[in-house]
């Protein structure tokens, strides 16, 4: 008994050792976590206070914009570099705040930019197009503009640093990499219609030629005094395929497109010229 008291005493004894060696450390490092925590709460409060001053300099200068009447597109990609801009020089400060060197904050601010470019690097192209909307103006917004790569268009709503956003006449919001190719229909009085139909095999050339031209020439969207015509653009593998072409103002282009296409089916059926589907002869050998 005499001897678990005596280990009990001597745990005991390195358990108080422990705890006040512990305590002393704490103790020691107390100001400094205190000073830390100071430091900490003071950037937190500074930050939130900087967004909103950064907020209220975006909208002086998005008001300064406007009243100068720069183009809406522009002001917004002006304003989107001005916000960059300013949140990398707050937390440039309160890292030197929290005591980190100045050559340490541009060494990192270097080493983030270094990162930023390698992985956005597919997106260069995006902010150089960018720069170029901004200062050569292709279109601006308001204007229809068609995306040459996967077909979207619609009108232009803004342009930001990496994308512009288009508003499309099925009311979908598509963005569109600053990067890219595209087309200003706007900018133009007339765009032309170039659309395909087929015929039978069977059917008279001539035949479909006239009643396509008929219906073009009835249309009051059509611009008569510019040039119409129906073509064979190719052969294919069910049917003659004619291509249709007349030019519309820019405005009347889809409600002509629709129109013409519905009159083209309800003419084709009362002449018997007949629209050709894909179709397999199966023959069975015995």
């Amino acid at each position: 008994m005499e001897q678990i008291a005596e280990n009990t005493a001597d745990s005991l004894t390195e358990s108080v050792k422990e705890v006040n060696q512990f305590t002393q450390y704490f103790q020691g490092k107390m100001p400094g976590l205190m000073d830390l925590g100071i430091k900490l709460v003071i950037v937190l409060i500074a930050f939130f206070v900087c967004r909103k001053i950064i907020q209220l300099i975006l909208k002086i200068f998005g008001r300064s914009f406007e009243r100068a009447g720069m183009e809406a597109a522009s002001a917004h990609f002006t304003l989107s570099i001005m916000k960059a801009i300013m949140y990398v020089m707050v937390v440039a400060v309160m890292a030197t705040f929290l005591g980190v060197s100045g050559a340490s904050v541009a060494a990192l601010i270097g080493s983030m930019g270094v990162g930023v470019v390698l992985a956005l690097k597919e997106s260069l192209s995006n902010i150089a197009g960018g720069f170029i909307l901004l200062f050569m103006k292709p279109f601006v917004s308001g204007d229809y503009i068609h995306e040459d790569t996967h077909g979207n268009e619609g009108t232009v709503v803004k342009v930001d640093l990496f994308y512009t956003t288009l508003l499309t006449i099925d009311n979908r919001t598509v963005s569109i990499p600053n990067g890219i190719s595209l087309t200003n229909i706007s900018k133009q009085d007339k765009r032309q219609l170039r659309e395909k139909v087929g015929i039978s095999y069977r059917n008279d050339i001539n035949e479909a030629r006239k009643v396509l031209l008929a219906i073009l020439q009835k249309d009051a969207a059509i611009l008569k005094e510019e040039k119409i015509e129906v073509v064979v653009e190719s052969l294919g593998d069910s049917g003659v395929i004619l291509g249709w072409h007349a030019w519309v103002r820019p405005q009347d282009y889809f409600p002509a497109k629709w129109r013409i296409t519905e009159e083209i089916k309800y003419r084709f059926d009362e002449n018997q010229i007949e629209i050709p589907y894909q179709q397999i002869d199966v023959k069975i050998s015995r």
